[in-house]
């Protein structure tokens, strides 16, 4: 029976297959998304959290509007017990009088305030459950446009930024800006109108106490907040880093896990992993000192004005000049205050997160992409697979060149091997080919197109790459085998898997093609890896294939049955192999010498061994 595409039936004992089977057929459907990708057309704005906020302004307004509802129906509970005190209670006053309240008044006020706590209740989940739906839509956009960026940047990018990093970026910085998104903001606006309408109310009870209350409160608390703003926002940037730095020495750790045992490296991995997590916690430490400075702070300054407001209020009262219930009323009023004051203190700490993650999510979307595609590149016609490179120069580093005014004609058809010591320029010339860098002077052409001219998508429809450690993907033996025709049928797939030698591994695997490959091809040999990469490039039928020598790490037995396989995919395509073996440059229809970022020498083997030059001088070496 097929499996699903990425099951992991084929490693299951068969009598959890069955429960494994069910528990797909509940799944529910998810549609094909409809993705646009450009490597041209994208939004190179810097990201900032207004611009990102931006497209769903009429949903944020909506939240707004529910917001101001809900704060109103929250804070009007002041106010109400004023008039419940002043007008529905009988009180006596200091003379001895008696006031006489009204129950009817009393009864309404209890009626209404029940009101508008249901409505606070009702607005309330409204509102939470608005920003949620909102708060993911925004997430989702900003998730897909950071991968969207790393997919179009260059491979230069890679080399120098650390995984860790990039993990943290989409991990840890979105996380912060989750929690600001799904109740954060929201929070933070419903504290700032609470201030008002709080604000409002105590100048309502009393003018002259509300003003000498703010004039005890608001420059203390402006000039708390402005502090914590400046050394908040430092602390979270450094925050930042330090978990990229732990995420990095993770991943580096898990990947290298058999190295490090091979080694017998575990302790000094676990002192180093130590010593990343202990400058990660004191960059904690740092932002947790400054929040314990920041929010009992600002609680001490509540804590004294409603000290203070009550010796003046009481005063107030006993002069005549303030009734009971504007006392209690300005009381509850001020005691509520200073609550959503601690409430943004502590929101704009995750204010503050979510603003370092928005920071480093800018710094890295603003990161250039080096190998543009022209706006008005053309797709690639069909083509024979002649590869041309027309004195062509190139360094990664500017002031270091790696190839100097190379020419290079390969007809198509060819296999050209490419030998030369490390560092030669071997491997730079097939990543220009395959145009995973440009060239800093010079052209590289295919069939007479200028590859800067045509359309990445369709030159790498029919150009493919083996590398000497083929990556292999946590998915089915099926899917990794048509990476670049996913659409492929299975009969097609089994064929071209069986056509470059993998008919062994079918046979005796219980779920043939659909058998789950582990992540990095942990279930395969190093030979079963080459081969379903192979297949992966023939399945593609590319017209130009690039090979990094593909049996430079095998046994005898496995280099013979990969090297049979070599004779099945390069049949009847263009194709530059990078032969660390000279055995496999034999194989060739020609060789090239480089070294020192030229080409010195290039003819058939017989013709270069026959020569007495750099290449007679290797084979001789590697015949003796």
């Amino acid at each position: 029976m097929r499996r699903p595409s990425g099951s992991m039936s084929g490693d299951v004992p068969p009598e959890l297959r069955d429960q494994l089977d069910g528990l797909l057929a509940d799944e529910p459907e998810h549609p094909e998304p409809d993705v646009v990708f450009s490597r041209s057309d994208y939004d190179r704005r810097p990201l900032t959290l207004r611009r990102f906020l931006a497209p769903f302004k009429w949903a944020l307004v909506g939240c707004v509007g529910l917001v101001i509802v809900e704060t109103i129906a929250m804070r009007i509970g002041p106010l109400l017990t004023q008039l419940a005190i002043d007008h529905g209670m009988g009180l006596k006053d200091l003379g001895g009088g008696e006031v006489t309240g009204s129950r009817g008044v009393l009864v309404a006020i209890c009626l209404t305030y029940l009101g508008f706590v249901v409505v606070a209740i009702l607005v309330s989940r409204w509102r939470t459950l608005w920003t949620g739906i909102v708060g993911e839509r925004l997430l989702y956009a900003l998730r897909v446009r950071v991968f969207s960026h790393l997919q179009r940047l260059s491979q230069d990018f890679f080399s120098r930024q650390k995984k860790g990093t990039l993990i943290s970026r989409m991990t840890n910085d979105i996380e912060h800006l989750q929690g600001l998104l799904h109740d954060g903001l929201a929070q933070l606006l419903v504290q700032a109108l609470t201030l008002v309408v709080l604000g409002a109310q105590l100048f309502w009870f009393s003018a002259e106490l509300a003003l000498i209350s703010f004039l005890v409160v608001i420059p203390v608390m402006v000039a708390l907040t402005w502090w914590f703003r400046g050394v908040s926002q430092r602390g979270y940037l450094v925050v930042r880093d330090r978990m990229a730095e732990v995420l990095t020495h993770l991943s580096e750790s898990l990947s290298g896990a058999r190295v490090v045992a091979a080694h017998n490296r575990q302790q000094r991995n676990v002192a180093d992993h130590v010593d990343v997590t202990r400058r990660y916690r004191h960059a904690n430490y740092y932002t947790a000192r400054i929040a314990a400075i920041y929010g009992p702070g600002s609680e001490a300054v509540g804590r004294l004005t409603v000290v203070v407001v009550l010796l003046l209020g009481g005063w107030m009262v006993l002069r005549g000049d303030m009734r009971v219930g504007e006392l209690a009323g300005f009381l509850l009023a001020i005691t509520t205050f200073f609550a959503p004051m601690q409430q943004m203190a502590q929101l704009y700490n995750a204010y503050q997160q979510g603003q370092a993650g928005i920071t480093k999510l800018r710094q890295l979307l603003m990161t250039e992409v080096t190998v543009m595609e022209d706006p008005h590149a053309y797709p690639l016609p069909d083509i024979d697979g002649r590869v041309t490179l027309d004195r062509v120069s190139f360094g990664y580093d500017v002031d270091n060149p790696v190839l100097r005014n190379v020419s290079l004609e390969i007809p198509p058809g060819e296999t050209l091997a490419l030998v030369g010591p490390t560092g030669a320029g071997k491997s730079t010339i097939a990543k220009l080919v395959t145009r995973a860098y440009d060239p800093t002077s010079g052209r590289v052409l295919l069939d007479g197109h200028d590859l800067r001219d045509v359309r990445l998508d369709s030159l790498h429809q029919r150009m493919a790459v083996v590398p000497q450690e083929p990556f292999l993907f946590s998915m089915s033996l099926r899917d990794n085998i048509a990476f670049a025709r996913p659409d492929a049928a299975d009969v097609e797939v089994e064929r071209t898997a069986r056509a470059v030698g993998l008919g062994d591994f079918l046979d005796r695997s219980a779920a043939g093609i659909h058998a789950v490959v582990h992540e990095r091809g942990a279930s395969l040999s190093a030979g079963e890896r080459q081969l379903v990469a192979l297949a992966r490039a023939l399945l593609a039928a590319p017209r130009v294939l690039v090979l990094d020598e593909a049996t430079s790490s095998l046994d005898l037995r496995t280099e013979r049955q990969v090297e049979r396989a070599l004779d099945v995919v390069l049949t009847d395509r263009t194709a530059i192999i990078i032969a660390h073996r000279l055995s496999t440059a034999m194989r060739a229809d020609r060789v090239a010498v480089v070294d020192d970022g030229r080409i010195l020498e290039i003819g058939t083997h017989d013709e270069l061994a026959a020569k007495g030059g750099r290449y007679a001088e290797m084979y001789a070496t590697w015949d003796s």
